[in-house]
């Protein structure tokens, strides 16, 4: 009995030893800043409660200006899903559906006339990613359509492969101006933003100010910002704080329906029976019954992480500018690991 007793109190004691030394996601972030792999603003969620919210490092390191947690970052690709939650808005609206040819709305290369806005939506349209005009500064919706017009086939058949296109998601940012009689700027500012109060997030166009802004750098602190003046498929400054107002408008059907939603996390099937771990503009995964949806971002000196537990109310971003510093996977597998 004393036997039992003892081995009892001992598995009770390294339980309570192995709970105490989990890393809190404070000490991971602090940790990744003091390596000089980290600049910038990061908050964490776990079921529902805020366990980090901080910023760290600089947005100008020129004129030693400090990141705060009001500080907007570029979150490159993460502006893809305001893309395709006001794509369902409209859908909502019985102005679209998604199995729309896109070119019922807005001119397209005779080759890309039968791709459809789900298929867009998915990256399984074919159509050409326009990766060789990044280095182009300046470079606009109108440059990347005009470039489309000089090719002369898709890169497949559509809905036969996932590939990853940008240009599909500029497609959609024209389809939304056309059907809303908006810019994509007024529109998401008037339909997300402005709604749900996310004051330091902005549509960047040329000529847009934007008073606490972080500038983009290399990994040797060298000035990297962002140049483009794309929408769509990214063009959006925010911050951690504005990112989970949005998650939880989503979780909680705010913005688009419990159906739609349904339809957002929902992987694409192709020809052959394959299953896509995309959705609507999220990355699928579940895991130990966890399903989780995510995206990250990056380009020129920044990246951008935000991911979600769609069950648990859990959450994960970061946003930094000094992106080439950031190892972004092994830092999302060492934050999951002090929330799950």
């Amino acid at each position: 009995m004393k036997t039992l007793i003892s081995n009892t109190l001992i598995a009770i004691s390294l339980m309570t030893q192995l709970i105490s030394c989990q890393q809190h996601p404070q000490d991971v972030v602090n940790e990744y800043y003091r390596q000089g792999e980290f600049n910038g603003s990061v908050l964490v969620v776990k079921n529902g409660k805020i366990v980090c919210d901080t910023a760290l490092g600089f947005r100008n390191i020129e004129k030693g200006l400090k990141a705060d947690k009001k500080t907007s970052f570029y979150i490159a690709s993460l502006s893809k899903s305001f893309t395709a939650v006001a794509i369902l808005m409209l859908e909502q609206k019985g102005l679209l559906k998604l199995d729309d040819r896109a070119s019922q709305f807005i001119a397209l290369p005779e080759y890309a006339k039968n791709i459809t806005i789900r298929q867009l939506l998915h990256h399984t349209s074919g159509i050409r990613n326009y990766e060789n005009l990044f280095s182009k500064k300046g470079l606009t919706n109108q440059d990347v359509i005009n470039w489309l017009f000089n090719l002369n086939n898709l890169d497949f058949v559509p809905d036969s492969a996932f590939k990853y296109s940008n240009s599909g998601y500029i497609v959609l940012s024209q389809i939304i101006e056309k059907v809303s009689g908006k810019s994509y700027s007024t529109f998401i500012n008037g339909e997300i933003i402005i709604p749900l109060n996310m004051n330091h997030t902005y549509v960047y166009e040329q000529g847009t100010v934007i008073q606490n802004i972080a500038l983009g750098y290399n990994k040797q602190k060298k000035l990297d910002d962002y140049s483009l003046a794309t929408t769509g498929d990214g063009g959006i400054y925010s911050t951690p704080e504005d990112l989970y107002q949005y998650d939880q408008a989503l979780r909680n059907y705010i913005l688009i329906s419990k159906e739609n939603t349904a339809i957002m996390y929902m992987p694409s099937k192709l020809f052959d029976g394959q299953i896509s771990n995309y959705g609507l503009a999220w990355f699928l995964e579940e895991n130990n019954g966890r399903k989780n949806a995510m995206h990250t971002g990056g380009l020129n000196g920044f990246k951008a992480l935000f991911w979600r537990d769609l069950q648990h109310n859990s959450c994960i971003i970061a946003l930094t500018n000094q992106g080439d510093a950031f190892p972004l996977e092994d830092f999302l597998q060492d934050i999951k690991k002090t929330i799950q």
